[in-house]
C-alpha cells in the first residue's frame, strides 16, 4: 500500500506540476497585468473626480465585486455563445480574471492614491507639472508603497482562483489533478499533493512580496 501511494504520488507530481507551470502561472500573469491596467484607469477616472466616467467605473466595481467569480466565468464562456459570441476557454479566462482583480485593484489603489496627502498635489503643481505629471512622479510613488502589499496579496489571491478555470474546461494543475483522480481513484492524496503545488507557488510570491516591500521601504528612506 504505501508503495503504491509513493508511485502515485511521484508520477502524477510533474503531470500536475507542468500544466501550473505552462498554463496556471502564465494566465495568473496576463490577468494580473490586464487587472492593473483596469484598475488604474479606473482609480485615477475616480481619483480626478471625472463625473461621467466616475459614476461608470463604480457601476463596474459594484457588479464585478458583488457577483461570484464562478458566475462570470460561466456567463462569458457558456452564456455568451447563446448570442453569438465564442470565446476559447483560456482567452475566456484571462477576460474574467482580468475584468474580475481589477475591481478589486482599483479600489485598493484608489485608496493609496487619496491616503497621499493633499499638499503632495499642491507642491507638484507649484513645481510647474500639471495634474498628470504630479500623479505620475510625485503621488503615485508614494501611493505604491503603501497599495504593495494587498496587491500582492491579490495577486497570491490570484494564483488559487485560477483553478476555478477548471470549470470551463481549461487545462490547469486543478483539471489535470481531477483527471488523474477520475483515473486512480484516489481523492485524498492527490488533491493535498495538488494542494502542496499551489502552497509552494504562492510561498515563492510571499516571498517576492518580502523583498518588494523592503525595496520600497529603502527607497522612501
Amino acid at each position: 500500500m504505501e508503495n503504491r501511494v509513493f508511485e502515485l504520488v511521484t508520477d502524477s507530481f510533474f503531470k500536475i506540476l507542468i500544466p501550473g507551470i505552462t498554463v496556471t502561472v502564465p494566465l495568473t500573469v496576463l490577468s494580473f497585468a490586464l487587472a492593473l491596467i483596469i484598475a488604474c484607469s479606473m482609480a485615477l477616472v475616480q481619483f480626478f473626480d471625472i463625473k461621467i466616467f466616475k459614476q461608470a467605473a463604480r457601476l463596474y466595481i459594484w457588479i464585478i465585486r458583488g457577483t461570484p467569480l464562478l458566475v462570470q466565468l460561466f456567463i462569458v464562456f457558456y452564456g455568451l455563445p447563446k448570442v453569438g459570441l465564442l470565446i476559447d476557454p483560456f482567452p475566456a479566462a484571462v477576460l474574467v480574471f482580468s475584468v474580475n482583480e481589477g475591481a478589486y485593484c482599483a479600489e485598493t489603489i484608489r485608496a493609496a492614491l487619496e491616503s497621499v496627502p493633499k499638499g503632495q498635489m499642491e507642491a507638484g503643481l507649484c513645481l510647474g507639472m500639471n495634474r498628470m505629471q504630479t500623479v505620475r512622479k510625485v503621488i503615485f510613488p508614494q501611493a505604491l508603497r503603501t497599495a504593495f502589499p494587498t496587491l500582492a496579496n491579490s495577486l497570491i489571491a490570484m494564483v488559487k482562483d485560477t483553478s476555478l478555470a477548471a470549470n470551463i474546461t481549461v487545462t490547469e494543475m486543478f483539471m489535470a489533478a481531477q483527471r488523474i483522480v477520475a483515473r486512480t481513484y484516489e481523492p485524498l492524496i492527490l488533491y493535498i499533493e495538488v494542494g502542496f503545488i499551489y502552497l509552494m507557488f504562492c510561498t515563492v510570491l510571499t516571498e517576492v512580496q518580502s523583498l518588494g516591500e523592503k525595496r520600497l521601504g529603502e527607497k522612501m528612506i
